[in-house]
C-alpha cells in the first residue's frame, strides 16, 4: 500500500490579538526613518557653501541618525519576521521552505514593479531575493548565523569604503519621460535582485537569531541585552557618523573611504540599537492601556508593506521630471518636512484601517498568495 503525502500544515499570519507591541511599534517608527532617508536622495541642489544654515543642520541630522541606519533596522525586522513565520509552521522543513519561496517570489514581483513604475530605491525586491537565496539560512545553527553576519558586515563595510567618492551613488534615477524611465530602471531592478541583497545580509541574519529568541516580543526577559544594545548601538551610530556628517556639512568634496566605512558599519549597529530602544519603550507602554498614538503607530507597523508602498506615489508626483519636477527646487528642510507629512498621512491611514478591522491591501495579498487561503 502506497503512503499518502503528509498534509501541508501551514500556519497563517499571527492574529492581531496575539501580536506583540514592540515589533509593530518598531516597524511603524522605522517607516518614518525610511521616508526621511528616501526623500533627500532625489535632490539635485547646489554646492555646500550655498546651503542655508537650517539645511546644513538637517543634512547633519539626517546623516547622523537616518542614512544607513533605517535600512539595517528594516533588514533586522524582516529577518525577525521570517524567523517567526518559520517557528509557527508545524510541517516539514521542505514545506516551510516552499512557503517561504512563495513569499520571496511575491516580494520580488511587487518590488520590481514598484521600482520600475514608482520608486527607484525599492527594497522589497532585494529582500525577496535575499529570502529566496537564503532559504536554508532559516535553519542554520545560531553560531553559524552570527559568524556569517559578522563576515558579511566586514565585506559590505569594505564595499562602502571602496565606493567613496561617487557622489551619485545614492541619488535616485530621474528620467525625462516614462518610456526612458522603464528602460533606465530595468537594469536597476535586475541589479537589486541579483546583487543588491548582499548589503543587508548581516542585519537579516541577526534578525533571524533575535526572532528565534523572540527578543522583541518578550523584552522583559531580555531587558539587559536590549539595554546594552540600545546604548552601545545608538552611541556608535552617532559617533561613527561624524566623519561623514561633518564633512557633508562643511565641504562639497567627496567623503573619504574611512568616513564611508565608519558610517556604514556603525549604521548597522545603530539599526540594532534603534530596534532595542523601541522594544524597551514598548515594555513601558505595555504596562498601561495603549493610547491613541501607540495604537496608530502599531497599526502602521502591522501594515508596513502597504504604508511603505503608499509613500512612493508622493515621491513620484513631486520629484519625477515629467510631473512636478521639484528635485532642483526643494531644500533639504522642505524634503524632510514632506517626508514627515507623508509618514503622518500613512499613520492616519493605518489607524483608520485598524478601526475598520482591515489588515491592508498588500498584507491581504501577501497572506492569500503565501498561505493559499
Amino acid at each position: 500500500m502506497s503512503q499518502t503525502a503528509p498534509e501541508r500544515t501551514y500556519s497563517g499570519p499571527t492574529p492581531v490579538a496575539e501580536r506583540s507591541l514592540a515589533p509593530d511599534l518598531a516597524r511603524g517608527v522605522m517607516l518614518l526613518l525610511i521616508a526621511l532617508a528616501n526623500t533627500h536622495t532625489f535632490l539635485r541642489g547646489g554646492p555646500v557653501p550655498d546651503m542655508a544654515l537650517l539645511d546644513r543642520a538637517v543634512n547633519w541630522a539626517t546623516t547622523t541618525f537616518v542614512d544607513q541606519r533605517a535600512y539595517p533596522m528594516f533588514a533586522l525586522l524582516f529577518g525577525y519576521g521570517v524567523a517567526r513565520i518559520v517557528a509557527r509552521q508545524s510541517g516539514t522543513r521542505k514545506q516551510t521552505r516552499k512557503l517561504l519561496r512563495r513569499r520571496s517570489l511575491l516580494l520580488i514581483g511587487i518590488g520590481v514593479l514598484h521600482l520600475v513604475l514608482l520608486f527607484g530605491g525599492d527594497v522589497l525586491s532585494m529582500y525577496g531575493a535575499l529570502l529566496f537565496l537564503g532559504l536554508w539560512a532559516v535553519h542554520w545553527k545560531d553560531r553559524t548565523l552570527l559568524l556569517v553576519a559578522v563576515l558579511s558586515l566586514a565585506i559590505t563595510t569594505a564595499m562602502n569604503a571602496a565606493a567613496a567618492g561617487d557622489l551619485t551613488a545614492n541619488q535616485q534615477s530621474l528620467s525625462p519621460d516614462f518610456t526612458t524611465q522603464i528602460a533606465d530602471r530595468l537594469p536597476d531592478a535586475l541589479g537589486a535582485v541579483m546583487v543588491g541583497w548582499v548589503m543587508v545580509v548581516s542585519p537579516y541574519l541577526v534578525g533571524l537569531w533575535a526572532g528565534r529568541r523572540r527578543v522583541l516580543e518578550f523584552p522583559a526577559e531580555h531587558q539587559r541585552l536590549l539595554t546594552v544594545t540600545a546604548v552601545v548601538g545608538i552611541a556608535a551610530a552617532v559617533l561613527g557618523a561624524q566623519p561623514k556628517a561633518l564633512h557633508l556639512v562643511l565641504e562639497s568634496t567627496p567623503t573619504s573611504a574611512f568616513a564611508e566605512g565608519m558610517h556604514h558599519v556603525t549604521g548597522v549597529i545603530g539599526g540594532y540599537g534603534y530596534a532595542a530602544l523601541i522594544a524597551l519603550v514598548a515594555l513601558r507602554l505595555s504596562a498601561q492601556q495603549p493610547g491613541r498614538i501607540t495604537q496608530a503607530l502599531a497599526a502602521t507597523g502591522q501594515r508596513s508593506m502597504t504604508c511603505y508602498l503608499a509613500q512612493s506615489p508622493v515621491w513620484f508626483i513631486v520629484f519625477t521630471p515629467y510631473l512636478l519636477d521639484l528635485s532642483g527646487e526643494l531644500s533639504l528642510t522642505a524634503t524632510a518636512a514632506l517626508a514627515i507629512a507623508t509618514w503622518l498621512a500613512t499613520v492616519l491611514m493605518a489607524d483608520r484601517m485598524r478601526a475598520a478591522g482591515y489588515r491592508g491591501p498588500f498584507e491581504a495579498l501577501t497572506r492569500r498568495l503565501t498561505y493559499r487561503r
